[in-house]
């Protein structure tokens, strides 16, 4: 697996504080191989690693998201492992989805990964695993429940019939429904307001929401606070957002 392959295959574009990560394989869909898995994973923790970076967006080009596994790459043996570990531990910095077309098995899980989802309307978000002798295993079953409800989740995993994006926005599932072409805009916009804010206090508010919906009791949420206020309330940032406020002025955060 080449550098150039997974650059090709995973475009990243910063805008000011906002990485842009676009899945680039069009002429497939955008699905699932092993330049991509690897591109990806790579490009999630490099906006992780960068202090000057708050959020990002993922996409895709073309007219489809993600519509799930390259069998054919799967065929052929390539290493999809990175999708599978980003998918587990996603990132620390919010990530946003921006779904035109499909987001389809791999691709709906990949957008579950993330914490925001926007799509635009004639969007399709599913798991069809099971018609192909199949399930989602990359979290997809256990984690719709959370974005649509068990009952619209249920469904989706066992008959593997996708629900169009107003359905999704019905469901709870979508921050917000363009027109079509419009996702990605409406991502920028979301990425922007996030961007406003400190980046180790988004991270840390970020972590705790999440602990949260997982089901972590109350009292294990306070032991996961601790470290994380600790840092937060000692960092450069946090001496900066109190200044800017009192000089009436924009905060200037380092992420430090």
């Amino acid at each position: 697996m080449t550098d150039a392959a997974q650059e090709q295959a995973v475009l990243v574009e910063r805008r000011d504080r906002i990485m842009i990560i676009t899945l680039n394989r069009p002429e497939a869909m955008n699905a699932i191989n092993g330049a991509l898995s690897h591109g990806l994973l790579n490009a999630v923790r490099e906006l992780d690693e960068d202090n000057t970076l708050t959020a990002g967006i993922i996409t895709g080009n073309g007219r489809a998201f993600c519509a799930g596994m390259d069998l054919k790459a799967f065929a052929r043996g390539e290493d999809i492992g990175p999708l599978t570990t980003f998918i587990r531990e996603g990132s620390r910095k919010p990530l946003i989805a921006a779904i035109e077309g499909f987001a389809l098995a791999g691709g709906c899980e990949i957008a579950l990964t993330c914490d925001l989802l926007v799509a635009s309307k004639g969007s399709k978000i599913g798991i069809r695993e099971v018609k192909v002798g199949l399930f989602a295993a990359a979290g997809g079953v256990f984690r719709l429940p959370a974005r649509v409800g068990y009952t619209k989740a249920m469904e989706m995993a066992i008959t593997g019939e996708p629900i169009t994006a107003d359905v999704a926005l019905q469901c709870g599932m979508l921050s917000e429904l363009t027109e079509p072409g419009g996702a990605l805009a409406a991502a920028i916009g979301w990425a922007n307001r996030i961007a406003e804010n400190a980046p180790l206090a988004v991270a840390a508010s970020k972590t705790l929401v999440r602990a949260a919906a997982q089901g972590h009791d109350e009292e294990s949420l306070w032991k996961m606070q601790e470290p994380l206020s600790r840092s937060v309330f000692s960092s450069n940032d946090a001496k900066e957002g109190p200044r800017a406020f009192a000089e009436k002025r924009a905060p200037k955060w380092t992420g430090t």
